[in-house]
């Protein structure tokens, strides 16, 4: 079987006199959806902050494409093609969906506009149209505020940004919190297209029926530490519940 693109290694984290990884492990693999799950405190969070760059582990190892990497800034990680979509999704709510897209990538005029630092609005609405068609989003317009959009439409803006910019791995944390049903089939779509450009998509969700409509994988946190490995096509609610609550300890995966 070919390596994972993404893994930890007996990941530990602490904090204060809190051990938030014992020991974790984790893998990804290029063009599918996997879904890490577990209860509360289960060391979730952290662990996608570890493998994003925003917090560095205690011990053991990250690998990425089957190499040791130190990722010391989420800027390594985006460097290595890593992307993260959180809660709160870090969007600039004055802005429209083009500019959040580019935001901190913004693309300058040519010439001397260029170097006085005028920016090249209509060429990054038209790459962001592209980019929002690909995934299939549907906006009413790319230079509406988000601030005026659903809660659909701003989930699939900060997807399509993480995306637009990943060519390796994409975390999505909770992407469909709060959303009704027709938004949530929508988001999940766009997972799915992502999936089928190649690339790995790690979602970290409560929502178990979500998780096995989507994910192709599933991994189990549970007090730091992996308890379980299931492909989704052989798992039920009970056997990922049961996972999580320490019922079950699949395959003994500790290690």
């Amino acid at each position: 079987m070919a390596a994972p693109l993404l893994e930890a290694r007996a990941l530990t984290k602490t904090y204060g006199h809190v051990q938030a990884l014992r020991g974790a492990n984790f893998s990804a693999y290029a063009g599918e959806v996997v879904a890490l799950i577990g209860d509360n405190g289960a060391g979730k969070s952290t662990l996608v902050k570890c493998l994003s760059g925003t917090e560095q582990p205690d011990g053991g190892e990250i690998r990425f494409e089957d190499r040791p990497v130190w990722m010391e800034t989420p800027a390594d990680a985006q460097r290595l093609g890593i992307e993260a979509v959180y809660q709160d999704l870090a969007l600039a709510a004055d802005l429209d969906p083009a500019a959040n897209l580019f935001l901190g990538r913004e693309l300058r005029r040519g010439g001397i506009l260029g170097w006085l630092g005028v920016l090249d609005t209509r060429r990054m609405r038209e790459r962001s149209t592209a980019a929002f068609a690909e995934l299939g989003i549907e906006l009413p317009d790319v230079s509406t505020p988000v601030s005026a959009l659903s809660g659909g439409q701003r989930q699939s803006v900060a997807v399509a940004r993480s995306v637009a910019w990943a060519s390796k791995v994409v975390f999505m944390d909770e992407p469909t919190a709060a959303l009704g049903v027709v938004q949530r089939e929508r988001v999940l779509d766009v997972i799915r297209r992502v999936r089928d450009r190649g690339i790995a998509v790690v979602l970290i969700s409560h929502n178990m029926p979500e998780v096995l409509a989507v994910s192709d994988r599933v991994e189990v946190l549970r007090l730091g530490r992996r308890v379980a490995r299931f492909k989704t096509a052989d798992a039920s609610l009970d056997d990922l519940v049961a996972a999580m609550t320490g019922a079950l300890e699949a395959e003994g995966d500790a290690a």
